[in-house]
């Protein structure tokens, strides 16, 4: 016989569990056989419980749940409180519990339906948000509505809740959400959630009622969730785009009002509740010209602006730590007598928490307390301050850091344990980590935690951390001006074996550069905070104008091969060594940033090759290597550079920084143990400011990021800079839009050059008609070429807006400006050895007898080479647009930019001839051929330059500008 016991009727079924048992035929007997106490007792026991109906919940997750078990008594009570335990788990839509009596036992047999599984949720009509920003939404929510979960009705119903939410902060506040639910046996559902948006609503007219004082537009500006989207700033055209209605960010507008009010001194300003309307768009879209369709919800604003209040003082009291009122004082900006300023007032609070945050009073707290002097229209904030105790660090701890060694962690660490708690050096030694680049990025609000001890007066930090990859091995490579193509392989470890080493290995090789180095570094010698390096590095560059626009995709049309011949043209050699050291200031840390002196010596030894005269003449003529001239001074050139150096960083994060500023400065002295001197000093300054709105990666905000760069380079000692150190403009690495190298001055270089006496017909004139083979009759002609040897002195700034958008992908709007020139001309002076290769020979060709030239004559050119008039300190600048991609194999950020040169230099150029026309007249023969072969000359070297840099540039490499 069965007893059930099931949902519909729990109180019912709790009373129909009185034993019923089945009673057996008895067999024919004298006596009726009376059962043992011992039969009666084992079938009053239970069995083992038998689960049916169950399919994806396991049966021995069922009996869990039970609280009676195989060989208890049977108890109705427990029973119950078994069916209510099922129950509980929302497991289940339907339990019956039936009692089936045995000989033996009673067998408690389980019936459970469990709910459906969701299998699959749908979202129709969906147009206005994406399915990842609803499953977003749920998430935040917590409306756990997933594929693979329980159906459960509630959850639908918050899920429809959550979307009209949703739509409605899309500017849709009349969408209607209805469920269908589509049954897939045995036990399964389908969601399909069937949305009509409905109208767009947006923002219509903001009006405001009882400003007095404020205009609507200064009070519209101050609503930055609802305000219309015009040109800032301006009363024309304030409402071009209107933005989407949120009635949830309705309230926080008019809080804004009223902060505007109270940063003007209205201190007592209040906002009444706004008061919507709804009405269609009407009017004629400006875009479109056609009707506009769509809801719009006027918002009328009223307000109380009260009086206005000018601050009369702020006094203090509680302060017991701190008794130095003036120090209280200056944590607030604002002025006694100035009008009342709520932002500027909120900003003091908190730099007073900060103030006692360094003296371990972590848990202070500010109240002020307005009072008012009516007749004088004042306020008087009395600030009660409530300090809290002291606390002091007990421990720090670590957690994430699985290769790197604690005490390479602990060592960049300002605060330590045992000290007064002291919020800023907190702050400053997350800076510091994060500069390491061994991590990702660390915020103190999220990844360091605090937890105190109040009758210790201890507080115990912990550090989250998340290491980056150490260790770096790949295929490095890609284009770049100055480069040109290249590939390479590198290795490199920015924590070696854990404890902070940095150990790079690199070779590249390509059409225009080779490099081969090995580095080491050492950021703590003897676990004292000097950091130590080493490199070795051979390299090769070749400064080639012609190949560094093709590899970048400019097109040599850029210039002319006759213009091509006008820049230096060489290749350089080097190999070198360097060795470093730098040490932190701790005592000269700022409230936010981290200084560290240094000094660097390097050696080297280089050969140079040229490819036209002008760069050959360059080399060979300027005075850069006393008592050396000619071809001897492409070869061993020995520089010998000792760089004291100073930087300040407060960036937050060592690449990719969304914040911070960083100053360098460094001289380069070059001159002991070298054959070439000359200082160098080059100073920069970074900003970098995260920039509120339109957020595109979950990284960060937007980033304004700007550059500022001057530097100069003067030789001494009888000696000018070298050609190879002289600072050249142009390129990806200072003003995009202009050619590598190409944005410099023009210098007058003095050539000797051979010229062909030719006939009136064309024909080149023997010098022994007898005799082909002895060639022609060439004049040695003294002429001025232009050539760019790059100037002493460079002014470089410049600015981006990055837009993140996808991870290490970067879309940046930039402005590039440069100046570069010659500020000393005594740094182009030639030497007497080099002047006497052009100097010494005779020129001219006036009489011509038997092969050979009588009558030439020696022509003086000055020592000092002059910078061609029109083309020292042109200013360029470049506005341009570029996309930065971050390779993930070659480990680079690659660039595709386009360029618009509004400052350019463009224009004719006039020639200078080495000596007068009639003197240069007189260099020919009084023949035919000689005054055709004048005539020519003049054209050929006298004519003017015609100088165009590109109006535009499209260009692609792999590089940073900054």
């Amino acid at each position: 016989m069965r007893s059930r016991f099931s949902r519909s009727r729990i109180a019912s079924a709790v009373a129909a569990f009185a034993l019923v048992v089945a009673i057996p035929s008895l067999p024919a007997q004298t006596s009726p056989a009376v059962p043992s106490a011992d039969s009666s007792a084992s079938s009053q026991t239970l069995c083992q419980p038998e689960v049916i109906g169950n399919r994806r919940i396991p049966k021995e997750s069922v009996l869990a749940r039970l609280f009676s078990h195989q060989g208890d008594l049977y108890d109705s009570a427990v029973i119950e409180r078994d069916f209510n335990s099922l129950w509980n788990t929302a497991y289940f839509e339907n339990i019956r519990i039936e009692r089936v009596d045995t000989p033996k036992c009673i067998q408690l047999v389980i019936y459970v339906q469990e709910k459906p599984t969701i299998r699959e949720i749908n979202y129709k009509g969906l147009n206005a948000v994406s399915q990842s920003d609803v499953l977003e939404r749920f998430k935040k929510a917590k409306v756990g509505l997933t594929v693979e979960s329980q159906f459960d009705e509630t959850k639908i119903k918050r899920a429809e809740v959550v979307l009209k939410d949703l739509l409605a902060e899309h500017g849709h506040q009349f969408a209607t959400v209805r469920t269908e639910i589509k049954t897939i046996p045995p036990a399964a559902v389908t969601l399909t959630f069937n949305i009509k948006e409905g109208a767009t609503v947006k923002v219509g007219k903001i009006v405001f009622q009882g400003n007095e004082s404020l205009s609507d537009h200064t009070l519209r500006a101050a609503m930055k969730n609802l305000r219309p989207i015009g040109i800032p700033n301006s009363y024309i055209l304030e409402n071009i785009f209107a933005r989407t209605f949120d009635a949830s960010k309705l309230d926080e507008d008019a809080e804004r009002v009223r902060v505007a009010y109270q940063d003007r001194g209205y201190f007592k300003a209040e906002t009444g509740e706004p008061v919507t309307k709804v009405r269609d768009a009407g009017g004629i879209n400006p875009f479109t010209l056609r009707p506009s369709k769509g809801k719009r919800i006027d918002i009328l604003m009223p307000v109380q602006e009260g009086d206005r209040y000018r601050l009369g003082g702020i006094t203090f009291k509680g302060n017991k730590a701190v008794t130095n009122l003036k120090v209280l004082r200056a944590q607030f900006a604002q002025k006694d007598g100035e009008y009342f300023d709520r932002t500027k007032f909120g900003k003091g609070l908190e730099q007073l928490r900060k103030a006692y945050g360094e003296l371990g009073y972590i848990n202070f707290v500010g109240s002020p307390i307005p009072r008012f002097d009516e007749a004088k229209k004042l306020i008087y904030l009395d600030i009660d301050i409530d300090e809290g105790k002291p606390f002091y660090v007990s421990r720090i701890e670590f957690q994430g850091n699985t290769i790197t060694r604690d005490r390479v962690i602990r060592r960049e660490l300002l605060l330590e344990e045992g000290q007064v708690y002291n919020s800023r050096l907190w702050d400053l030694s997350i800076l510091r980590l994060n500069q390491l680049n061994y991590f990702e990025t660390l915020k103190a609000d999220q990844d360091s935690e605090s937890r105190q001890n109040a009758d210790d007066q201890t507080v115990d930090l912990l550090l989250k951390l998340k290491e980056k990859g150490k260790n770096s091995i790949g295929l490095n490579g890609g284009i770049s001006g100055l480069s040109g193509s290249f590939l390479g392989l590198n290795y490199e470890t920015n924590n070696f074996l854990g404890l902070g080493e940095t150990l790079s290995v690199e070779a590249n090789i390509g059409d225009l550069s080779r490099r081969l180095s090995l580095g080491f570094t050492e950021p703590y010698l003897r676990n004292k905070p000097i950091s130590v390096g080493v490199q070795v590095f051979a390299t090769k560059y070749d400064y080639n104008p012609a190949k560094s626009y093709a590899a970048t995709g400019a097109v040599a049309g850029n210039l002319t091969t006759a213009q091509q011949s006008l820049l230096t043209n060489y290749n350089q050699s080097t190999t070198g060594f360097t060795m470093s050291a730098s040490e932190p200031l701790r005592h000269l840390f700022s409230r936010t940033g981290v200084t560290r002196v240094g000094i660097s010596y390097s050696l080297s030894r280089s050969s140079v090759t040229t490819f036209n005269t002008n760069t050959r003449n360059v080399f060979q003529a300027l005075a850069f290597r006393s008592g050396v001239a000619g071809q001897n001074q492409l070869d061993g050139i020995i520089t010998s550079v000792l760089t004291p150096s100073y930087t300040f960083s407060s960036l937050d994060r060592a690449v990719g920084p969304h914040g911070g500023r960083d100053i360098n400065i460094a001289v380069q002295i070059a001159g002991a143990g070298g054959n070439v001197k000359y200082i160098q000093p080059v100073a920069s300054f970074r900003q970098f400011y995260p920039m509120k709105g339109l957020r595109i990666n979950r990284e960060g905000h937007n980033v304004l990021g700007m550059r500022l760069q001057l530097s100069h380079i003067s030789g001494f000692g009888g000696e000018v800079a070298p050609p190879t150190n002289r600072i050249y403009g142009g390129g990806e690495n200072d003003v995009r839009g202009f050619d590598i190298r190409a944005s410099s001055p023009y210098t007058f270089i003095p050539n000797r050059i051979l010229f062909n006496l030719t006939n009136p017909d064309g024909s080149t004139v023997p010098r022994d008609p007898t005799q082909p083979s002895l060639g022609n009759v060439q004049i040695p002609l003294p002429v001025y070429r232009l050539v760019t040897i790059g100037g002493d002195t460079q002014f470089t700034s410049n600015l981006e807006y990055r837009i993140p958008i996808v991870n290490q992908v970067t879309f940046a709007f930039f402005t590039d400006f440069g100046l570069t020139g010659d500020l000393q001309k005594n740094q182009l002076r030639e030497s007497a050895a080099g002047q006497s290769l052009v100097t010494s020979p005779s020129y001219g060709c006036p009489t011509f007898v038997n092969g050979a030239c009588f009558g030439g004559q020696a022509v003086n050119f000055p020592f000092q080479l002059k910078t061609v008039p029109g083309t020292n300190f042109v200013p360029r600048m470049t506005n341009g647009a570029e996309l930065q991609v971050i390779l993930p194999i070659v480990n680079a950020p690659f660039r595709i930019y386009y360029g618009y040169n509004p400052l350019r230099l463009y224009k004719d150029l006039p020639q200078q001839l080495a000596v007068p026309d009639s003197t240069f007249r007189s260099f020919f023969p009084n023949s035919g051929a000689g005054q055709y072969s004048y005539q020519q000359a003049l054209q050929f070297y006298g004519a003017n330059y015609t100088l165009r840099e590109p109006r535009k540039t499209f260009r692609l490499t792999v590089s940073t500008t900054f």
